[in-house]
């Protein structure tokens, strides 16, 4: 199954859309490394996250945990720094997708390290220098959704 990671997330909202996101499709979320914000129920409540139930949320203390938790997944890094579109990428069902900090996004290392996984989101205008974070993760989940046929039932049964 498909799943998304955020590494050491900044923004409390970007989050939350994300955990609605996957909430919605059923995707596990994992959420790595120390967050700008506390997660807790209370907190959660507070922000009006009512689905909160509904999302799949597993807690790391680094990436190393997250590489143990998802022994069988293939890590794909997203960055503004990477080269190659994510439209010419074929995702598979055991792809778990990474994305960085609002503010830096992925360490360069790491992306370096995996630059055969670290795919870009292409803009038209080169005076934006990156989007929204719960928007790149929504454009990016549902390509591999799509390409993973995993709406193909609930199109049929729906």
């Amino acid at each position: 199954m498909i799943s998304v990671a955020l590494l050491e997330p900044e923004i409390p909202q970007n989050t939350g859309n994300i955990a609605r996101l996957c909430a919605a499709t059923r995707t596990p979320l994992h959420i790595v490394g120390v967050t700008g914000f506390r997660l807790d129920e209370r907190a959660v409540r507070r922000a009006g996250l009512d689905y909160w139930p509904e999302v799949s949320l597993q807690r790391h203390r680094d990436l190393d945990e997250l590489y143990g938790f998802l022994p069988d997944a293939r890590f794909i890094y997203f960055s503004t720094k990477a080269e190659k579109p994510f439209f010419e990428w074929q995702f598979d069902r055991h792809d778990c997708l990474v994305f960085g900090r609002e503010t830096s996004g992925l360490p360069e290392r790491l992306l370096r390290q995996n630059w055969e996984r670290s795919l870009t989101i292409p803009m038209l205008n080169p005076n934006v220098r990156s989007l929204n974070l719960a928007n790149s993760v929504a454009i990016i989940l549902y390509e591999a959704l799509r390409q993973t046929r995993a709406f193909n039932d609930v199109h049929r049964n729906g």
